[in-house]
């Protein structure tokens, strides 16, 4: 029954009178489809007024569990596909939520902050957002519309949640119906159409990783129109038994065949829908190395590029049933058999930190599988030493690791490098030739570090190589097959360069079979084990640390991160001269930085020798302090990356090329970051 008005009743507020003028009037104003049809359902079916909200619906903590308890599956795959997203997202002012189809909160990625001033709104575990309940919302309403949805602020139909924009998408179980809904919310202002492409990636992701749970006994099947798009999100996977029936399908599996419902595919037989049977897909598969190979529809009209391999299951018993000595171990049971802390590898191969343990463990598991790695994470963070673990652990161990940084080559000399040439190719070639960085890694791992430098001109002829594999050498049209694993690695968001133009869209999904996010230094709990590892490299078994100096590395918050500790502690060690490391051989810690998180996560206090002079924060020259122009717009990270920067200025007197010294880095690479945080350096470099 529609809602009618009393005559002369008038609604609280300006939104709530909006609202209702758009649904009895008729009028669009300038609302989507989707948000009218919801006004409507809020108004006259669930009989809902936008003047008189309700405060937030919360179930009870034992309901909660048992609703958990149910979506138990669902969560868990989620789980670690919502933090990346979070981690990408990179804003604290936002959370990634998980809803049921009841629109109650399951679980929830957030800073403790924002959590905190949402949470009195309901957006917090237990908490209802069904358009019954909330009205016009992302998660309710995606629920209802059973499709994706951005309800931007004013678009709710609540006043009170107007501060708000919610993206939110349905993900699909593996019998093809809506299991739950992934939400993003933040206080944009905007229209951030990006944001429902990446939930719905990471819907995609869920879903297959739910395929992969419950059909672990079954052979999956990917395929694709395209060999590129094999083992990317892109890919269509099916669920087979070992008869060759179909069990499940993802949706990308759906739409390149033509189908509308699971229905139409559960129970038929890989021969109904492709010319070949799973046993010849298994055998030409594994004759390929598990590459794609080429098959065709049943009507011949369709060519498909497919992999089919052996249950999981079988794979796992298999590496759990051979011995750890014998020769013929599967590679995935080499990896699981590997240290968490590789010894045989450099110091800062410490890997006792949970965080980092978990997305060691995830990389491994992928590039066992040919999945392209990405790895993300700030300067000096250790991203090469983590690709060299990876490829330790992986089906590719016994081949070469080549790396190659793509910022530290001039921009002539990258092709050649990448690719090779032959004699007499240029000016100034070597007289033989010269084999290129990727014919190098031929049967083992390519790691392309600071690929976000990469010029534009030669991020299409990588993609050429990663799609072909097979590599032409600059001064010759004779091309060369190559088999490897590829790991790349950023500091900065390759998303915002795909936006800005500034790298190829294509092969951003191409390198990103899966991101892995590396801690900063300041992050980590094995701190301190990592500091007594490095020191014992840079200073001999001999070396040690007197209890203030431990202190004071542990309280440092490390801009530079691994590669400013170990230079602190080869000076370090060098001063001590084989004495116990005392405060006076720590020159580079003599400033008052921000406190770190201790051994076990407790607060250490910071500690600044009585002498220095380093500026108070907040004091420092006039134009850089924390209110300094511009400084609103950097997150929490980079304005205290900003603070510890400044006193470091401060102390070496504003001279550059010292600072740069201390922390490891290049000249170019400081005066790079003093832009970026907008510290204004505009007077020459004093001799100090």
């Amino acid at each position: 029954m529609a809602l009618t008005l009393r005559k002369g009743e008038k609604p609280a507020d300006p939104h709530a009178d909006r609202v209702l003028d758009i649904v009895r009037g008729g009028l669009q104003d300038q609302t989507t489809d989707v948000v009218t049809s919801s006004w409507i359902r809020c108004l006259n079916e669930y009989n809902l007024r936008p003047d008189k909200p309700h405060g937030p619906n919360i179930i009870a903590r034992g309901p909660l569990e048992e609703r958990r308890a149910r979506h138990a599956a669902v969560i868990e795959c989620a789980r670690y596909e919502m933090t990346t997203l979070y981690q990408q997202l990179a804003d604290n002012e936002m959370a990634v939520l998980l809803t049921d189809t009841d629109g109650v909160i399951l679980h929830m990625v957030s800073s403790p902050e924002f959590a905190a001033e949402v949470g009195p709104l309901g957006l917090r575990a237990g908490g209802i957002w069904s358009e019954t309940e909330a009205g016009t919302n992302g998660m309710g309403t995606c629920l209802a519309a059973a499709g994706p949805v951005t309800v931007c602020r004013d678009d709710h139909f609540y006043t009170q949640f107007t501060q708000l924009t919610c993206s939110a998408v349905p993900v699909f179980d593996p019998t093809g119906n809506i299991v739950a809904a992934l939400d993003v919310t933040s206080r944009s202002s905007l229209m951030q159409q990006h944001l429902l492409v990446l939930l719905s990636m990471t819907a995609r992701m869920i879903e297959n990783r739910l395929i992969d749970r419950q059909f672990r006994n079954a052979h999956p099947l990917h395929f694709h129109s395209r060999p590129e798009f094999v083992y990317t999100l892109h890919e269509g996977k099916l669920a087979v038994d070992d008869d060759g029936r179909i069990l499940a399908a993802n949706r990308s599996a759906m739409f390149q065949l033509g189908l509308q419902s699971m229905d139409q595919i559960r129970s038929r037989r890989i021969e109904d829908l492709f010319q070949t049977s799973l046993a010849d897909m298994l055998q030409r598969s594994a004759s390929s190395s598990f590459h794609p190979v080429v098959t065709y529809g049943t009507d011949a009209a369709l060519r498909f590029f497919a992999v089919a391999r052996r249950p999981a299951s079988a794979a796992d018993a298999m590496a759990v049933s051979l011995p750890s000595g014998d020769s013929s171990t599967a590679p995935i049971a080499r990896a699981k058999a590997r240290p968490a802390v590789l010894s045989a590898a450099t110091a800062d191969c410490t890997f006792e930190d949970p965080r980092l343990e978990e997305q060691l463990g995830i990389g491994r598991r992928v590039i066992a599988r040919g999945t392209p790695v990405l790895v993300c994470g700030e300067t000096g963070s250790g991203k090469e030493v983590f690709a060299r673990a990876l490829h330790d652990g992986s089906p590719r161990s016994a081949g070469p690791f080549v790396a190659i940084n793509c910022a530290s080559l001039p921009e002539a000399l990258i092709e050649s490098e990448l690719f090779g040439y032959c004699a007499g190719a240029f000016t100034g070639a070597q007289r033989s030739g010269r084999r290129g960085k990727v014919l190098q890694a031929d049967g083992g791992t390519l790691f392309l570090d600071e690929i976000a430098d990469m010029p534009l001109e030669l991020q299409s002829r990588l993609l050429r190589v990663l799609d072909e594999r097979r590599v032409t050498p600059l001064g010759t049209e004779e091309s060369h097959a190559v088999e490897f694993q590829l790991i790349s690695a950023s500091h900065r968001y390759l998303p915002t360069l795909v936006r800005e133009g500034k790298f190829r869209e294509d092969l951003y999904y191409r390198l990103a079979g899966i991101e892995v996010q590396l801690p900063p230094l300041r992050e980590r709990s094995d701190r301190l084990a990592l500091i007594r590892a490095l020191l014992a490299t840079e200073g001999g078994p001999d070396a040690s640390l007197s209890p203030e100096a431990e202190r004071l590395l542990m309280a440092h918050a490390w801009p530079g991160n691994i590669r400013q500790l170990r230079h602190a502690l080869r000076t370090a060690a060098a001063l001590a001269d084989g004495k116990p490391i005392t405060r006076v051989h720590l020159p580079a810690m003599a400033v008052n930085l921000q406190p770190a998180s201790g051994i076990h996560g407790e607060r250490v206090d910071s500690i600044a020798p009585a002498s220095t002079s380093a500026a108070a924060p907040g004091t420092a020259r006039d134009g850089h302090g924390d209110n300094a122009p511009g400084c609103a717009k950097l997150n929490l990270i980079q304005a205290n990356e900003r603070q510890l920067l400044l006193q470091m200025l401060e102390q070496h007197r504003w001279n550059v090329s010292n600072v740069a010294k201390a922390l490891d880095v290049s000249r170019n690479t400081l005066y790079r970051k003093i832009h970026k945080l907008q510290i204004e350096v505009s007077h020459p470099e004093q001799e100090s």
